[in-house]
């Protein structure tokens, strides 16, 4: 396993590499998901890592709204399914976890939609961030309830206004 760090504007995050696909993205702040283990080697431009910080340094400046890159996520049939939705959330919408409990075809497990929700293994490209309370409420996030709203706010901004860059929120 390969690991190596991207500079963004929502602070550090951490990208995990097989080699062949992205297999995690973390933000570092709080932690959440995986840590760096003794026998993972850091190679920054290991296979997709190059073409990942492309992508991510062209989403942030409000130019990319679609990612292109080999993904591998581990979890269970459910999980798959839950993280499949989540990637066909339009860039700038929301829903709630009730509505994407409905999309993948159980209605009545919100709560574990929830859960799969939170163990998304690649924040931002897998828009785990697109998805709120039945309110409108912003709830948990890996990153951080500050980070959710920024990333919100930034890809409605895009889709209304254009292009424009995400400015930190550290």
């Amino acid at each position: 396993m390969f690991y190596t760090w991207f500079e963004s504007p929502l602070g550090r995050l951490l990208l995990i590499s097989n080699g062949r696909s992205l297999t995690g993205l973390y933000m570092t702040e709080p932690m959440h998901g995986e840590s760096i283990h003794s026998d993972w080697h850091e190679v920054a431009s290991a296979i997709p890592f190059p073409q990942v910080r492309m992508q991510l340094k062209e989403y942030f400046q409000g130019k990319r709204k679609v990612f292109d890159l080999p993904l591998e996520l581990r979890g269970t049939a459910f999980q798959q399914r839950v993280w499949q939705a989540l990637s066909e959330i339009p860039y700038a919408a929301t829903i709630s976890y009730k509505q994407l409990a409905a999309r993948i075809g159980n209605p009545t497990s919100v709560r574990a939609v929830g859960q799969a929700n939170g163990h998304n293994p690649i924040s931002i490209i897998i828009p785990c961030h697109r998805v709120i309370g039945a309110d409108g409420s912003l709830t948990g996030y890996g990153g951080g309830i500050e980070r959710k709203a920024s990333l919100i706010e930034f890809e409605q901004a895009v889709a209304v206004n254009g292009p424009r860059p995400l400015v930190s929120t550290g």
